[in-house]
């Protein structure tokens, strides 16, 4: 690879960039299939065992309602990044067949968007984004808590807010903790001329940069990928396609992610700061939700900020997209902590997504129902486990939560679901291996598909059993057995098409909003082939957060390390405006580097971290960044240009669902 394409290739390197990056919706509505007779019936028989005759979310969802958002936000180019009309068909109250009543009712409540009174003095733009932005007003300003994914949807929900409220200076900001949708919005709601003069601080939990630069930094390729499907960003919204993606309706499309850093970190445990006036107490829970994260108690007011720590319904434990396994038992106890220090002296609760609780005693029952089930989830997976049962045994067993549990709205499976955080749980105690030697070395999916289908008569004779079991409504069996025959047979669009008429109906039936839009982009994707990746933008700031070292930790991941046998060689790289060295070592396919120089490197790249930066946003290439002068080589300069050579690039839209 040349040093030219070095810059054409480089890849995003922050998973959190999913918010910002995602195409525009690709599939066409008539490309997808009705409900079937048994999808249909299915999601009747639903309305019978949850108790739909509650409507307390529905007042709760809209309580304090100021100003309704409708219509759309817009980038610097005029393209639609956030559009809430979109979702008008929610507006019928019956269920589509091909949507599970539970899902329809979350998607119905999530769609309520605009400004909101949670409190005297607390406001909440919800609706505007896939996260909450909280508004307090201080005696000295405002204090705003989670300024939204993107720049664009913050600024809106900000001129929306200061159209009903006197307009007071933001002079303070909080990330509740280290997901995109809780800080990329920032640009929108401040200048950070004024934070560097000291007019705005913006408070995080302890980690917070080093966790928005690594967390899932060296899978981060694969991470958007797989987070097209959670979100379900590349489906249209409709009845037959995406209706929620449970935290709210979905990511935004092509706005700009930005970050500005922290000027005050959250050290301890337990904190109390004055902001705006207000005295604020914030608890740390790393570890949890997300690895930097931290909750807020405002005394005067009486609330209870929870973050995303509870919400109003079951969380991953690890997400679909990939993530690092969190922790169920810390979670808990957290909770637990949240509960015993603050549900007495609370009379509202409100989150960084959906809609807020009021009433100490609903309060306290929330709380304690979170705590419950997080415990719940990590207690029962490991009493299973020792009972000898594997990962996919105890899914089975997990078929509901205990007690009273398991009729509670907010503890529903709609983001995250008892299955896959069973075994969450298993794989962070035990790993992916079920003990089981047949399942030590499995084939590969083609290899098995083949023996699958030479086993099972042919192709011909697995059609005809996926029709089968299509016709009886064994909608699981069926996309197994077309898995195998898709594996087998990746060229036959009759194969895929069969597999995709299975995945369509699981995906109608779920209560699971993540679930939904992954069994219906593989549908897409089966019928219509793996869309092109939409343009990546705004992803300067988050550059920028990401130290050198990691830069060559994710360096090291893009080596071909076949390619690269041959060609040892040792690169000293010198950043003078931060005043740091690395040297890398090139050694039998394999890349390392320490902080320092080698006195015998085969060259020496003298550029500052600035430039790269550029380099890495694509804003400027190898060679015109040497031709001006802002990287010097010394020695050996061929051998940059050997090592980029030696560089994969990945594709950003590979093959999920076909081999």
């Amino acid at each position: 690879m040349s040093l030219s394409s070095f810059a054409r290739h480089r890849r995003t390197l922050l998973a959190s960039l999913i918010a910002a990056t995602l195409s525009q919706p690709l599939l066409a509505a008539e490309s997808s299939k009705p409900a079937s007779a048994i999808t249909a019936a299915k999601n009747a028989e639903v309305l019978k065992t949850l108790p739909f005759s509650d409507r307390l979310d529905y007042e709760t969802a809209t309580r304090g309602l100021i100003a309704p958002f409708t219509g759309q936000v817009k980038n610097a180019e005029g393209k639609v990044v956030w559009d809430i009309d979109a979702y008008q068909f929610l507006d019928n109250d019956k269920a589509a067949a091909s949507v599970n009543p539970s899902l329809w009712r979350l998607a119905q409540l999530n769609k309520y968007a605009g400004l909101f009174e949670v409190a005297p003095k607390i406001y909440q733009i919800r609706g505007m984004d896939v996260s909450n932005m909280t508004i307090i007003e201080g005696d000295d300003g405002l204090f705003v808590i989670d300024p939204l994914a993107v720049s664009e949807t913050a600024k809106a929900g900000m001129e929306l807010y200061f159209q009903h409220r006197p307009k007071k200076p933001v002079v303070a900001v909080a990330y509740s903790h280290s997901h995109a949708d809780h800080f990329g919005g920032v640009r929108g709601v401040v200048d950070e001329a004024d934070v560097k003069a000291g007019k705005v601080r913006i408070y995080a939990p302890s980690g917070f940069m080093e966790h928005v630069a690594s967390e899932n930094v060296f899978a981060g390729n694969a991470m958007l990928r797989r987070a097209q499907f959670q979100f379900g960003s590349l489906l249209p919204r409709g009845e037959q396609g995406q209706v929620e993606a449970g935290m709210g309706k979905s990511v935004p499309v092509g706005g700009t992610l930005t970050l500005i850093a922290p000027t005050d970190l959250i050290q301890k445990e337990y904190e109390t700061h004055t902001i705006a006036g207000l005295e604020v107490e914030f608890q740390l829970t790393p570890g949890t939700e997300a690895p930097s994260e931290m909750n807020f108690f405002f005394p005067e007011m009486r609330a209870l900020c929870m973050s995303e720590n509870t919400t109003q319904m079951m969380h991953n434990i690890l997400t679909p997209r990939g993530a690092l396994v969190r922790d169920a038992k810390a979670w808990s106890q957290y909770i637990d902590a949240s509960l015993t220090r603050y549900a007495d002296k609370s009379d509202v609760m409100f989150v960084s997504h959906n809609w807020p609780v009021w009433g100490g005693e609903r309060i306290r029952t929330f709380l304690a129902d979170q705590r419950d089930m997080y415990a719940f989830l990590n207690n029962r997976t490991l009493n299973l486990a020792n009972k000898g049962l594997t990962p996919t045994e105890i899914a089975a067993k997990m078929d509901k939560l205990p007690g009273e549990l398991e009729n509670k709205w907010y503890l529903r499976s709609y983001y995250g679901s008892l299955s896959h955080n069973s075994r969450a749980v298993y794989q962070r105690y035990l790993g992916w291996y079920d003990a089981n030697p047949a399942n030590l070395n499995p084939l590969t999916p083609s290899d098995a598909g083949a023996h699958y289908v030479e086993a099972l008569g042919g192709a011909d004779a697995v059609k005809k059993l996926i029709k089968t079991a299509i016709d009886k409504g064994d909608y699981r069996w069926a996309a197994t057995l077309g898995n195998h025959l898709v594996f087998a047979q990746p060229d036959d669009q009759a194969a895929k098409n069969l597999q995709a008429d299975a995945l369509e109906q699981l995906g109608y039936q779920t209560e699971n909003a993540l679930w939904r839009n992954m069994y219906l982009t593989a549908t897409m994707e089966l019928r219509n082939g793996v869309p092109k990746a939409g343009t990546q933008t705004g992803r300067i700031d988050l550059v920028r957060a990401m130290e050198a070292g990691l830069f060559f930790d994710y360096l090291a991941v893009r080596l071909d390390s076949d390619k690269a046998q041959g060609h040892d060689m040792t690169l000293n790289w010198d950043f003078g405006d931060i005043d740091k060295s690395y040297a890398l070592s090139l050694r039998n396919g394999v890349l390392t580097h320490i902080e320092g120089r080698n006195g015998k490197a085969d060259v020496t790249v003298k550029l500052d971290k600035s430039t790269l930066d550029q380099i890495s946003a694509r804003q400027l290439d190898f060679p015109t960044a040497i031709k001006q002068g802002a990287i010097k080589l010394e020695g050996n300069g061929k051998k940059l240009g050997e090592f980029l050579g030696l560089l994969d690039s990945f594709d950003p839209q590979f093959n999920i669902v076909t081999p």
